[in-house]
């Protein structure tokens, strides 16, 4: 009976994917291959490993004497400069520089490269997420995978991820959602100045990760007790028929140096593209910093697409994708509900999806505990999913979950 209820509350609840796309969305202003990133070398002083810059880094004189050997590479090239964004955390400048029609994108990256001010020069790649188109306190509780397959009631006598900081790195999420507000310690956009209308991917994914339990509305997080921030580094257009999430080189290094400086215990990411050297300087700090930091798996791209394809990157499919490497987690990523724009929920299918249930497992995993490798900690079910219960808590044929979940609720005083 409780899940005929749930299904009834779930008929009134969701909005139809046409009803969630009425607003209009960011378009992407320019061709992304006509664009091109230039790093420039910062002076050695101002650069100091896992520490911000002194004071002489914002002095506006050396700010401007940067930005003009970056114009007068532009010039020398012929190449139009669209906007620049300091990166201290790998000690460079980074410009956007626009190549002109019928010049060879390849031929003035290998050019600018041998400059003796610049660290290196890339395309500015761009990035797409992974959606597919088409209980206690909580309506839609029992219609979640999770609350049966990772038996999400239980896992929460054990952790909630408190006190833990997880930075959702993707389109605009709607932080005043009735089963988000409040869950929230940072609101960025690193795509836009300007404000818009929330967006369905990364609304989605925050509520996977970290939405209110037992507060009466639609579901509960498997993170509930995290503090969210909602980064936006991507925004959401029309393409066809189909609404996609797409981001760039720079809006997600500019992400991503905003949840290592603001001290992100797990990163996000429900995104796949190219390689990218920028993104991987970063990334690569964020593992060293012990930073967990979970990807979407991409099939149809090389090693899974990056940056799931980075070692140490923990790298997540939807259950259906069976065929994946032995590095790649399975978990729930169809027929999820969760929020959307608007103050609803609708049902929401892809490896985006899965890569959020990881997430907020991982931030479960560091409050439990915190001494564990979440890349190596996570558990599997004898036909390969992630068991959550078994990452969790210790599990024997005596012992069930519910049993051992129970010990521990017991023994924490609940």
């Amino acid at each position: 009976m409780k899940a005929i209820a749930a299904l009834l509350a779930l008929a009134f609840l969701l909005v139809s994917p046409a009803a969630a796309e009425e607003a209009p969305q960011d378009q992407v202003a320019v061709s992304q291959d006509s664009q091109i990133l230039v790093m420039l070398r910062m002076p050695a002083p101002h650069y100091r490993p896992n520490a911000r810059y002194s004071g002489r880094y914002d002095d506006k004189a050396a700010q401007a004497a940067r930005r003009r050997i970056a114009a007068e590479i532009a010039r020398e090239n012929g190449l139009e400069m669209i906007e620049g964004w300091p990166m201290p955390l790998i000690g460079v400048d980074c410009y956007v520089m626009r190549v002109p029609a019928g010049r060879s994108v390849d031929e003035i990256i290998a050019k600018i490269s041998q400059n003796s001010n610049v660290a290196w020069s890339q395309p500015l790649n761009t990035y797409e997420s992974l959606a597919a188109q088409g209980a206690p306190g909580d309506p839609l509780f029992a219609v979640q995978p999770a609350a049966t397959e990772w038996r999400l009631a239980d896992l929460h006598h054990v952790a909630t991820g408190r006190g833990v900081t997880v930075a959702v790195i993707d389109s605009r999420i709607e932080v005043g959602h009735p089963d988000l507000a409040g869950q929230f310690s940072a609101n960025r956009d690193f795509v836009s100045s300007q404000a818009g209308p929330a967006e369905s991917h990364g609304t989605g994914v925050a509520g996977i990760i970290g939405a209110k339990s037992g507060n009466g509305l639609g579901i509960s997080g498997i993170a509930p007790r995290a503090h969210l921030m909602a980064l936006r580094a991507c925004a959401e257009h029309r393409r066809g028929d189909a609404t996609v999430s797409t981001c760039d080189s720079l809006s997600l290094a500019k992400a991503l140096q905003y949840a290592l400086e603001r001290g992100a215990d797990v990163i996000n990411m429900s995104l796949s593209g190219p390689p990218d050297p920028l993104l991987s300087s970063l990334i690569s700090i964020g593992l060293e910093r012990k930073i967990a930091v979970v990807a979407a798996f991409d099939p149809r791209r090389p090693e899974g697409g990056f940056p799931a394809s980075i070692p140490g990157v923990i790298a997540v499919a939807e259950e259906s994708l069976r065929s994946v490497p032995a590095r790649v987690y399975r978990a729930p990523g169809r027929d999820v509900p969760t929020t959307q724009p608007g103050g609803k929920w609708y049902l929401v299918n892809g490896s985006s999806f899965a890569a959020a249930h990881v997430t907020g497992l991982v931030a479960l995993l560091r409050e439990a505990r915190s001494s564990a490798s979440p890349s190596t900690a996570i558990a599997r079910s004898p036909a390969g999913p992630v068991d959550a219960c078994a990452t969790l808590v210790a599990v024997t044929p005596e012992c069930d979950c519910s049993c051992a979940t129970g010990l521990a609720h017991a023994g924490r005083g609940k």
